[in-house]
């Protein structure tokens, strides 16, 4: 017999309290959202790139309107806020922890997990983007590592392109013959939090 923790247990739907059904399926459609087909009355909601989906409809939760609090990664936290300002969506300023609280704007260094914006729909509930480039350990197994889209991939192509360059100045500037190699296990640590090839 099988242990709870050897069965995988994948988010399916979260589910979001509002009041008005159709102002709440007009403002996650702008937010470029696929709506999905369901076979229950509930709208159903899935962000770009994500495997996970929100409910929300009559009946879905007792919950309070806007009583809901939920965090998005995203790979560049800087170019989703330029896009959602864009659209004149309602997006709080950038601003990352410091040692005293939040501080405005991007980390500096643009760690992972630092850098964060909140969207807020029409009835209060709070998404909090957080940029996320490099898990902690032990977040992702290595056999599960993905890009969501195009945009995520490039990007980890660019963070490894960088590294990759500081690698080769290391080595005295002698191109790297085995490069392919070496941006696997980057991207792939990258992704799983384990130590970064150098």
């Amino acid at each position: 017999m099988k242990k709870p923790a050897e069965i995988d247990q994948k988010l399916e739907v979260t589910v979001i309290p509002v009041s008005d059904v159709e102002r709440a399926r007009q403002f996650y459609r702008g937010l470029g959202w696929r709506e999905d087909v369901t076979p229950s009355q509930v709208v159903q909601f899935t962000p770009p790139g994500s495997h996970a989906s929100v409910h929300f409809g009559e009946g879905a939760t007792s919950a309070e309107p806007g009583s809901a609090r939920h965090f998005l990664v995203v790979s560049d936290v800087v170019a989703a806020h330029e896009a959602l300002v864009a659209a004149g969506l309602p997006v709080g300023d950038l601003f990352h922890g410091g040692p005293d609280g939040p501080v405005p704007g991007a980390d500096p260094q643009r760690r992972s997990y630092v850098t964060r914006a909140e969207l807020a729909d029409p009835d209060g509930n709070t998404w909090v983007l957080q940029e996320v480039t490099t898990r902690l350990p032990g977040r992702v197994e290595a056999d599960d590592t993905s890009y969501a889209s195009i945009a995520d991939l490039e990007a980890a192509l660019t963070r490894a392109a960088k590294a990759h360059g500081e690698h080769e100045a290391r080595n005295g500037g002698v191109h790297d013959e085995q490069w392919p190699a070496w941006y696997a296990e980057y991207m792939v640590n990258e992704q799983t939090g384990a130590e970064l090839p150098q």
